[in-house]
């Protein structure tokens, strides 16, 4: 979990009351002890749309996770933020709400096949220059149902190579991109140290382990500070983290 200066991206969201109450312990400690937390874009349904830091202003949290827009049949996302007149909306809308972007979501990869899309090295270029426009230092890159490492072993190698090549471009551009899979944190652990690059780290779901039956404390441990870019605190939908029973919050901060 990153500490002070940047953000951990929150599909379910801790209610605004509880944020205040834990903005109000965070106050008491010191600076090195407190997190930022931001709302994924999509996950308030407003994917790409510059209401969403109205939105997260009004939920109370620091951030948003903005989406490169859909991706379908395409050969790279639907991506407004390339016109300049919607970027400057969207960067207005953010200074206006005191928020920042914390990292610019691939989410399109959740259902496409980053092994198997021709048009894979393009989609990361976009997002490369979407992330100096905008400013922002992280990117998102779930590698979804079809690149599941797990159920689909054989594609291991051409992700590797994939993400060797992503990594190269994201060391020139000096940002971080951070992956999610279905690994175990000791075989992602093993994923980072094969593909070798410095800007590909982990972007840790909590849903993960808890999901599979493993445990989350364990695994943050396993992968730690220096591996893990930012983090998704999410879990089973329906369930506000605040009534989530197999999910310690406090437990979570301590490790």
């Amino acid at each position: 979990m990153q500490k002070s200066g940047s953000l951990v991206a929150a599909g379910l969201v801790l209610p605004g009351s509880l944020l205040a109450d834990e903005k109000n312990k965070a106050d008491e400690e010191q600076p090195s002890r407190r997190y930022k937390i931001a709302l994924c874009d999509w996950m308030i349904l407003k994917r790409q749309k510059p209401g969403a830091f109205k939105r997260a202003a009004e939920i109370g949290v620091g951030g948003v996770e903005v989406d490169m827009g859909s991706l379908g049949s395409r050969i790279t996302f639907d991506n407004q933020l390339l016109d300049p007149v919607k970027r400057r909306h969207f960067k207005d809308e953010a200074a206006k709400y005191n928020l920042e972007i914390c990292s610019i979501a691939m989410s399109g990869f959740y259902a496409q096949s980053f092994a198997e899309r021709e048009t894979v090295p393009v989609m990361v270029r976009d997002t490369m220059n979407t992330m100096e426009l905008m400013e922002v230092k992280t990117a998102f890159l779930p590698l979804g149902v079809k690149g599941d490492l797990v159920r689909h072993p054989e594609l291991r190698p051409v992700i590797v190579d994939r993400l060797k090549q992503a990594g190269a471009m994201a060391e020139a551009s000096g940002v971080v991109i951070g992956i999610e899979t279905a690994l175990d944190a000791q075989g992602e652990l093993k994923l980072l140290e094969h593909i070798g690059s410095p800007a590909i780290k982990s972007y840790f779901n909590f849903a993960n382990p808890l999901q599979n039956g493993r445990d989350l404390l364990s695994e943050l441990r396993i992968l730690g500070k220096d591996r893990i870019i930012q983090i998704h605190c999410t879990d089973e939908d329906g369930v506000l983290l605040e009534h989530n029973q197999r999910l310690n919050m406090s437990e979570v901060k301590q490790t």
